[in-house]
């Protein structure tokens, strides 16, 4: 369990740091641009957003992600 959570803060941190160097993004651009997995990008976004790191907003059908 120790380890998953472990991966799950890398790849939230990965996603800050795209944010802060890219600005504003949609998730398949992170998901594609960082070479994670559906499951890692929404349980590290999941993160982000429980620590109040991240804006998300949907826009048509689907959302855009922004740091705070």
């Amino acid at each position: 369990m120790t380890e998953m959570i472990d991966r799950i803060g890398l790849a939230a941190g990965e996603i800050w740091k795209y944010l802060s160097e890219n600005g504003e993004s949609s998730p398949i651009k992170i998901k594609a641009n960082l070479g994670i997995s559906n499951t890692m990008l929404y349980l590290a976004l999941g993160w982000l957003s429980r620590e109040n790191k991240v804006s998300i907003t949907q826009h048509d059908y689907s959302y855009k992600i922004s740091l705070k």
